[in-house]
């Protein structure tokens, strides 16, 4: 079979979750699966921030394999459909896009790549079809997952192997640092990072660090939940990146964006990382650190009980007293307030968390990545 020609329809929601997962996803089926693949994306300005080569006043461009496209209204008549067609999270694909479709004599495999959950129901859904109710076309929903009745993770081939050079290469840890302007981290200190919503659980954490007597190095991107973090150490001004705030025994040091492979060795840098929505959620896991899932907030806290569906599972392995504090520490994040002995007790699950996080990413891939289930599926289905 020739190479396929797959288009991907993203509306960004999340500024970085929604373009993060679809732009990695791109770049993996054509660096791994020989794919040509057109990126369709609603606002190139928040993509740019992580990927700092497009060039966002552009309607149309090549960012390395990939073709980038404007997804503008109305939505024209310059396009080929493709042979697989995906819209990322349940996003709607124009209308005279799916028109063209079902012109096609061969049609095309329409999937709805839906939001990762760890939820028993995901099971029932995974590669459900769906009539078109007006056309002669069928969707197929695609769940990733954690288990074999899922999509599996986005994970490229090679990556764990290049985060266990990296966390082995001390000289090249420290250049990365230095060229961000981050000092080293005092001995037996402990270097953290936050990637999280605004929330005033990250206040009060900051004033718990401070306090504290062990030295902490908290690198926080500049975002959302700086002027929490800030706040907690009872600084008000504007922060930039380059910027070092010293408060008791912790110290604040402002990141600026970075591209994803960027991102990717800050995961993997640190000794826990506190991370936010979906992309950064998963990197985090194949970082192979402990992390705090800063999950996206929902109606009716929706989002608490897909948070319990990972934690289950997630901390199964775990002693009952670890896997209890590690759950309490995310209950209280993610319901903005922690308790008082949040942070003592999550610190004390360190030395059987630390090894359960570097097993957690060979489990996961025993089912298979998700881009590489995504072209299995399509090439059943265009047989």
């Amino acid at each position: 079979m020739p190479p396929l020609r797959w288009d991907i329809f993203c509306t960004v929601i999340d500024n970085f979750g929604d373009i993060g997962v679809t732009w990695r996803l791109a770049r993996q089926l054509a660096a791994e699966h020989a794919a040509e693949v057109t990126l369709w994306v609603d606002d190139l300005a928040s993509f740019a921030r992580i990927a700092p080569a497009l060039d966002a006043s552009l309607p149309e461009q090549i960012l390395g394999d990939i073709r980038v496209r404007h997804w503008r209204q109305p939505f024209g008549s310059d396009f080929a459909v493709a042979d697989v067609v995906i819209e990322a999270f349940a996003c709607e694909l124009p209308e005279p896009y799916q028109q063209a479709m079902a012109a096609r004599a061969k049609k095309p495999v329409w999937l709805n790549l839906e939001y990762l959950s760890a939820e028993d129901w995901v099971a029932g859904c995974h590669r459900m079809a769906s009539p078109h109710p007006r056309l002669p076309l069928t969707k197929y929903f695609f769940f990733p997952g954690f288990d074999e009745h899922s999509g599996g993770l986005l994970c490229e081939g090679g990556l764990l192997a290049a985060r266990d050079a990296w966390q082995a290469d001390r000289a090249a840890q420290d250049a990365y640092w230095q060229a961000r302007g981050v000092p080293p981290c005092p001995a037996g200190g402990l270097r953290l990072s936050l990637f999280a919503y605004d929330t005033p659980a990250a206040a009060q954490w900051a004033a718990t660090l401070a306090a504290g007597t062990a030295p902490v190095q908290l690198l926080v991107p500049q975002g959302r939940v700086l002027p929490d973090v800030l706040a907690g150490i009872g600084i008000q001004q504007p922060a930039r990146p380059g910027d070092r705030f010293q408060h008791g025994a912790l110290e604040v040091c402002v990141l600026p964006m970075t591209d994803q492979d960027g991102y990717d060795r800050l995961l993997w840098s640190c000794d826990l990382n506190i991370v936010r929505g979906e992309d950064s959620f998963v990197r985090a896991q194949w970082a192979g650190r402990p992390f705090i899932w800063h999950i996206y907030r929902q109606d009716e806290d929706a989002h608490l009980e897909k948070l319990d569906a990972f934690l289950q599972r997630y901390l199964a392995a775990l002693p009952t007293a670890s896997a209890t504090a590690i759950r309490d520490f995310h209950q209280g994040w993610n319901r903005d307030a922690l308790a008082p002995d949040a942070w003592p007790r999550l610190l004390a699950t360190l030395p059987a968390w630390q090894p359960h996080a570097r097993r957690w990413p060979q489990q996961q891939l025993a089912h298979g990545d998700l881009a590489t289930n995504l072209v299995q599926f399509a090439k059943k289905q265009l047989q």
